[in-house]
């Protein structure tokens, strides 16, 4: 009798009586009682096949790029920060804001709030795409200029801004929307949507900066178009599909009255993870920065040794994006404990998957290089940089992973400050360095031991950061 479920209990009624509604079961919700690396990995697959999608766009459009000429290809590296910036903002870090107060109102069986929340994010996604598409066009060339930017290069790389954040409303709503479904824990929609998009992205983009058949060449403003009319028909489609009702919530709402409430549910997390991919854009322009000095070569190597960084990176960010609905129901729920495990399994899958490849190609780096270059000089860079930091991108995938995980509890401000720590770890370091003449190597070295420094902050933050009111955090007393 204990293996039968109330729902399946049989009822007999007499012919006089009358009959009693049948009991039914409650509802299952998997996120909050499925088991958790079932779902977690079923949660993580179809994000690792978008954002495998997203590297193929970079190499299709490093490819198209280069066929309109070296100018194009400097241009390109130019505005690809701020383009990259845009897309992590909106995604991981506003996007991860999004997904976790919707989560966690879902946990607490309160789907109006999460409907409320979901029109709340619409509103906030549309803020911040007319902000981008402002800044850019009031201090684009300044900025670009003052990064190096001359000549035709400069005109090549406003040209693509002009495009690109001109219709910067578009990768705002499309991520925001995404992050909607994913905080219901939808992920197979947004998922195939990017890489739908990323797809449309490859083709459009090339036909127009190409200028393929009767199409003429656009140049660096039909790369950017392509992108922009991509992004536009995968946020048609996500709009359908929320506001036609086949969403878990529709954002559409009765009586919708604008609360500050809801503004802060989101910005919480959001707004204060937004500044992490600001100071790991900061971290990364310093660090090369001081690359740049000793030579083209090493310079190069680097950058093949953060091509791989990207992509791993990438891995965790499918994980830990799969976590942050599972956490935030859990929290939602008054589950604690729960949103715990979850953090540490998320945090154990990313970390021995982006290790165990990272410490492979540390061993046997030519499988990675031979793909970039012959050159032997940027090929002994590059294995002296893979040999030293590949292994610890292991501490990277934690990071990232704790990242998503203390969104998901509303509890971001541990891992954005372990973020600021390492940014000042490696601009002191990297001083100090300097002023010693320190070789090309011992910046190596810098790098990999930042990496351990921005695991361990961020796992000690998540560690001690009080989640619920009956939290069980570790004691040494």
């Amino acid at each position: 009798m204990s293996d039968i479920g109330v729902a399946e209990i049989p009822v007999v009624v007499a012919r006089d009586e009358v009959a009693l509604p049948r009991a039914t079961a409650p509802a299952r919700n998997p996120l909050l009682d499925g088991p958790i690396v079932r779902t977690l990995v079923r949660l993580s697959v179809p994000n690792v096949v978008a954002l495998s999608a997203g590297t193929c766009v970079v190499i299709a459009e490093t490819s198209y790029i280069g066929r309109l000429g070296t100018e194009a290809l400097a241009a390109m590296a130019l505005v690809f920060p701020f383009v990259m910036l845009t897309m992590t903002m909106s995604g991981g870090a506003m996007g991860g804001g999004v997904s976790s107060a919707i989560a966690r109102a879902l946990g607490a069986g309160d789907a109006n709030r999460a409907a409320m929340l979901a029109a709340h994010a619409l509103m906030i996604g549309g803020c911040f795409g007319l902000c981008f598409t402002v800044g850019m066009v009031a201090f684009g060339a300044s900025v670009l200029e003052a990064l190096g930017g001359r000549g035709n290069v400069l005109a090549q790389a406003m040209g693509y801004a002009q495009i690109f954040f001109g219709a910067a409303l578009v990768p705002w709503l499309m991520s925001t929307l995404a992050a909607i479904l994913r905080g219901t824990g939808n992920m197979k929609l947004p998922s195939m949507i990017v890489l739908n998009s990323a797809l449309c992205q490859i083709v459009l983009g090339g036909i127009l900066g190409l200028g393929l058949g009767p199409v003429p060449q656009f140049g660096m403003r039909g790369v950017a178009a392509g992108t922009v009319i991509a992004y536009s028909i995968g946020t048609a489609i996500m709009a359908w599909y929320l506001f036609s009702g086949r969403g878990r919530i529709n954002p559409i709402v009765r009586r919708l009255r604008i609360e500050r409430a809801m503004f802060v549910d989101i910005l919480k997390v959001g707004a204060i993870a937004c500044f992490s991919p600001l100071q790991s854009v900061l971290t990364i322009t310093i660090f090369t920065h001081m690359l740049a000095r000793f030579g083209t070569e090493t310079l190069a190597g680097y950058g093949i040794g953060a091509r791989l960084e990207f992509m791993l990176t990438s891995l965790a960010f499918a994980v830990g994006i799969a976590s942050v609905p599972m956490i935030g129901m859990a929290i939602g729920a008054g589950r604690v404990a729960r949103a715990r495990h979850i953090t540490w399994v998320a945090a154990g899958i990313s970390f021995f998957v982006v290790g165990i490849i990272g410490t492979f190609i540390a061993i046997y780096p030519h499988l990675w290089i031979d793909l970039f270059t012959d050159d032997a000089g940027v090929r002994i860079a590059s294995r002296q940089y893979l040999a030293t930091a590949a292994p610890m991108y292991a501490f990277l995938g934690l990071a990232t992973s704790m990242y998503f995980s203390s969104q998901g509890a509303a509890k971001v401000l541990g891992p954005v400050l372990a973020q600021t720590v390492r940014l000042l770890f490696i601009g002191i370091g990297g001083w100090w360095l300097t002023t010693r003449d320190a070789s090309g190597m011992s910046f190596f070295l810098l790098a990999a031991a930042s990496m351990i420094l921005l695991g361990v902050l961020t796992s000690a933050s998540v560690i001690w950061s009080k989640w619920g009111a009956h939290d069980a955090r570790p004691s040494f007393s």
